[in-house]
């Protein structure tokens, strides 16, 4: 299964609809959100073409492949507008033998870790900053922010395979890889 991850769209309707070419050009299954959908927060500037109901409407048309976590930023409004669920503040995903938590990062991240046995992985967005960081016999992964990249990144997505992980710009350049058998083994 091919599963595409992105995260804080913060209601940038052409970053979403770039995220949406990347998710066709990709051919993936699914597609992951980290949070962060619709509202661009109160510590970020408007992103370029800030348009919420368009991302509504682009998101809601893609609804029956979409599966997401909550951000810091969406509410039981955005729930309101949007027709797949987006309430949940983490989900475990398995990958081989070992589990992924996947969350928006504002409550659990490297600081205060969920319990994950050595191996397992912590994927979170939230920073904006694309990340792949083995800490305490765990890794830590982040696809960076489709919208408002930080830390001199670029928007980018997260491509995730039976055979590891593919972090790419928004236009499709891969920028780093990560085969199963490395992150394992690290």
């Amino acid at each position: 299964m091919k599963i595409m991850s992105a995260s804080d769209i913060h209601g940038s309707a052409e970053c979403c609809r770039q995220m949406l070419e990347a998710f066709d050009r990709e051919q993936a299954d699914r597609l992951l959100l980290l949070g962060d959908l619709l509202y661009h927060g109160p510590r970020n500037d408007l992103p370029e073409t800030y348009a919420p109901k368009t991302v509504i409407e682009l998101l809601n048309e893609r609804r029956d492949r979409i599966f997401c976590v909550r951000g810091n930023c969406d509410t039981e409004v955005d729930q309101m507008v949007l027709s797949f669920p987006i309430m949940a503040d983490y989900c475990l995903m398995p990958y081989g033998d070992r589990m992924i938590f996947v969350t928006h990062g504002h409550h659990h991240n490297m600081d205060n870790c969920p319990a994950l046995q050595p191996g397992d992985i912590l994927l979170h967005g939230h920073t904006h900053v694309p990340a792949w960081i083995p800490f305490e016999e765990k890794f830590y992964l982040n696809p960076g922010s489709v919208s408002i990249p930080k830390g001199n990144s670029l928007r980018s997505y997260m491509m995730l395979t039976e055979k590891g992980f593919e972090w790419k710009t928004l236009n499709g350049t891969v920028f780093h890889s990560l085969s199963a058998d490395e992150l394992f083994l690290k």
